[in-house]
This record gives structure tokens, C-alpha cells and sequence, in this order.
């Protein structure tokens, strides 16, 4: 992530570099997901990464500095899924629903759940220095969805009385309390009710234009 979360960028690595870089940060992060940011220590990720204690020290001197580049992976996992073509700057509501359907047809998504939520769920819980970073993810996030609901109003998709970054914060809450109930469920369905009644709520503030889309030609 360039700069996105106030993490300071490591100095220039070479290729074989940011690989182990990475792959540090991907074992990290599922460390951290299984056992929690407290009861993670380098030993457990320096086996589980393959790597020396010299060479953890030399991409993360510290703890704080390795979870921070945790939260900005995991973020840019994140964000770059959202940014995608595919669903076309969450620029009408079909693109809202297709986000959705990708997370109702995935059949491990209430196993799984969201990458980044659960980082903030374990992070929230210690005194480490790395709030505002984590705040920062998720308002880029949040934003996704709001500067997509307005563009939906200058296309005249959208009503002028639709709040955006009211209807932006309802989809995120939505997909992360839906999420930790279908967790809790091992069910899908809590996600896929909490998804689906946030877009209807959002499609009731549709234009005619958006309820009904000129062929297209």
C-alpha cells in the first residue's frame, strides 16, 4: 500500500527481498488470525516464514513495525479486490449486488471471514500504537462505497435526499456484522440477510433512471 495507512515505506529491496518480505507478512497475518497478536512470537514466525531471527529483525525490528505492514497488507488485499474492474467503481446497483452475491456464493466466507476484520478484532485488544492505521484501512473501505454512491448521484442514478456516507457506512457494517455471525452460524445466511437488506434499503433511494437502465446499445 503506498503510503494509505501512515506506515513508513521500507527501504529499496531487491526481488528475492520483498519476496521474503512477503511472505513474512502472509505468515504474520495468519498467525496472528489463529493465535492472536499477543500470543504470536518470532520464534512460531520465524519457523513458520522459513527465516533467520536476523533476518525477521531486519524487515521488522519490532513488533508494532510488523503489524503495521501486516494491517497495510492486508489492507491492500483488501482494497485492491475492491478497486477492481469487476465491479465497475460501485457505480450502480448491480455492481453493489455482485459484490454481494461473490461473498454469499463463496462457500468458505463464513469460515473464513473478513481478512481484515478479524485483524482489527485482535489488534483492538492490545496497546499497541497502530489504531489510526487500522482506522485509516477501513475508511478507505468505507469511502469505496460512498464515492461510488456518488457517483450513482452526478449519473442520476441515485436521489439528491440519498446520504452516501450514511449508506456507505450501513454496507461496511453490514458485511462485518453479517460476516461475524455467519461465522458464529457457520452459515451464510446472516451475511447474506445483513448484504442483501442494505442494498434493498439503499435501491429505495434509486431513481427511475437506475430502477429502469436504457438498453444498451
Amino acid at each position: 500500500m503506498t503510503a494509505t495507512t501512515g506506515t513508513r515505506e521500507p527501504h529499496r529491496l531487491t526481488e528475492k527481498g520483498q519476496a521474503t518480505r512477503a511472505r513474512i507478512l502472509e505468515h504474520a497475518a495468519d498467525l496472528i488470525y489463529t493465535n492472536g497478536v499477543h500470543a504470536t512470537n518470532n520464534e512460531q514466525l520465524r519457523r513458520a516464514a522459513g527465516v533467520s531471527g536476523s533476518q525477521l529483525n531486519h524487515y521488522f525490528p519490532t513488533k508494532e513495525s510488523l503489524v503495521l505492514a501486516v494491517i497495510a497488507w492486508q489492507a491492500d488485499r483488501v482494497l485492491g479486490f475492491h478497486r477492481s474492474e469487476r465491479f465497475a467503481r460501485f457505480d450502480d446497483l448491480e455492481a453493489f449486488r455482485g459484490w454481494a452475491d461473490h461473498y454469499v456464493a463463496y462457500e468458505r466466507a463464513y469460515q473464513e471471514g473478513c481478512s481484515l476484520g478479524s485483524l482489527a478484532s485482535e489488534i483492538i485488544k492490545t496497546d499497541l500504537d497502530v489504531h489510526d492505521e487500522l482506522a485509516s484501512a477501513f475508511d478507505q473501505w468505507r469511502d469505496i462505497f460512498r464515492d461510488g454512491l456518488q457517483a450513482m448521484q452526478r449519473l442520476g442514478r441515485l436521489s439528491a435526499d440519498a446520504d452516501p456516507t450514511r449508506q456507505a457506512n450501513l454496507l461496511l457494517s453490514a458485511f462485518q456484522g453479517g460476516m461475524l455471525l455467519a461465522q458464529v452460524a457457520r452459515d451464510i445466511t446472516p451475511l447474506k440477510d445483513a448484504l442483501y437488506a442494505a442494498i434493498d434499503y439503499v435501491q429505495t433511494f434509486a431513481t427511475p433512471l437506475e430502477r429502469d437502465p436504457l438498453p444498451a446499445r
